[in-house]
């Protein structure tokens, strides 16, 4: 690398510059001052961790996605965290041991060892909530509620969701009797809705019949309620747990459809984000214009177990900056007040004021260049007798 190329950052990695920092912030006080009136404890997990621990439960996907170096104290491969949610899991499984219910939230950075789908980023801000110790509906409700009131702080208008339930198709799969390679393949067909693809190899692997209809109906049971009537009479013969996944799904429209009456619900029973980790429904929400989801969550009980403690748990997570980049809220610059080079004993107490009333003082430099307006002040100190005062 030449002199002229030292600036460069790696592709993916970005910084933030004081305007969009302030923002940043700004939006980062407001969203976890709401999540504690939620009653949202706030946690914050280190920046690297052992690998075992990074992916464990939840983290085995994030293994492609995690930067690996060794620890030059012990030889232990470490990991930098791609995803806060198995951090979580193990606070709360491991430090805290909660009987209630437990709520926390999380914010920082995490870093990607691939772009993905948060605008290009390989360094996004996570934030994000979880709650451990109620299996109910209501708690998947509440965090998709607080998910919601998340984009809305964040200016992020006209947001839909998608609803899934990674149950349906587990439930089938074993109906079906697949080994771990036919899962896999299917798994992909039905993300790629290659249903040309799935038609075959459900012939080839000579299923019963009731269980190739309902795999073959997965792809195309997407809309809106109506989809689950049409599911119910579809996978009618799927068992009690299929059954049971649906009925979820019903119950949480219709309590979101109370919660926020002009939300706009899709479902998608081949949405399986996140499926070797997620254990019930799954969300993803949605802005008109973008193909990426702008925030996603589910339900993953017993996520903790291999920390020591199985639990219910179901949250969400987001990138502050795709949030911000969406936004659509107004920024107001705050103007600074202007104080002259003057080592004044009242100059200095009264800028020691007014810095504790919020307001924002630059002091001058002596033969700095630059006036007060190039410096963001639309006011002044001025001494006025033996005072000094603003204007």
């Amino acid at each position: 690398m030449n002199n002229t190329d030292r600036w460069l950052l790696p592709e993916g990695i970005e910084e933030v510059l004081p305007k969009e920092a302030k923002r940043l912030e700004q939006l980062r006080r407001t969203l976890l001052d709401t999540y504690e009136s939620w009653g949202y404890d706030l946690v914050i997990p280190p920046l690297i961790e052992y690998l075992e621990s990074l992916l464990t439960g939840t983290g085995n996907d994030l293994d492609l996605q995690t930067f690996k170096l060794t620890d030059q104290l012990t030889g232990r491969l470490m990991g930098i965290r791609a995803d806060m949610t198995p951090q979580v899991a193990r606070i709360e499984a491991h430090q805290l041991n909660h009987q209630i219910p437990s709520r926390l939230c999380y914010i920082g950075t995490v870093l990607h060892t691939r772009t993905d789908g948060f605008a290009g980023s390989r360094s996004p801000l996570q934030v994000g909530a979880e709650l451990y110790g109620h299996a109910g509906i209501e708690s998947d409700v509440e965090v998709i509620t607080l998910m919601l009131e998340t984009l809305m702080l964040s200016g992020v208008e006209n947001p839909f969701i998608d609803l899934g339930h990674v149950g349906i198709y587990r439930e089938l799969v074993k109906q079906a009797g697949l080994n771990e390679e036919q899962e896999a393949t299917l798994f992909d067909c039905l993300q790629r809705k290659a249903n040309t693809e799935i038609a075959a190899y459900l012939i080839e692997w000579k299923l019963d019949s009731h269980v190739v209809t309902a795999i073959a109906a997965l792809t195309r049971l997407n809309g809106d309620v109506s989809v689950l009537a049409e599911a119910k009479s579809i996978l009618a013969k799927s068992g009690k747990g299929v059954e049971s996944a649906l009925s979820e799904l019903t119950e949480i429209a219709e309590l979101l459809k109370q919660r926020v009456p002009n939300l706009k619900v899709n479902f998608d029973l081949a949405e399986l984000r996140g499926y070797h980790y997620h254990t019930g429904m799954v969300f993803a929400a949605y802005v008109a214009g973008r193909g990426q989801a702008v925030a996603q969550g589910g339900r993953y009980d017993d996520i903790g177990e291999v920390f020591g403690r199985a639990r219910p748990a179901t949250g969400f997570s987001t990138d502050l900056k795709t949030l911000l980049s969406l936004s659509t809220h107004k920024h107001n610059q705050v103007a600074a007040i202007y104080a002259p080079a003057d080592n004044d004993a009242e100059l200095q107490k009264m800028i020691s004021k007014l810095r504790q009333k919020g307001e924002k003082v630059i002091c001058a430099l002596p033969n700095q260049t630059g006036s007060a307006k190039d410096m963001g002040c639309d006011r002044e100190l001025i001494k006025d007798g033996s005072s000094w005062t603003v204007k």
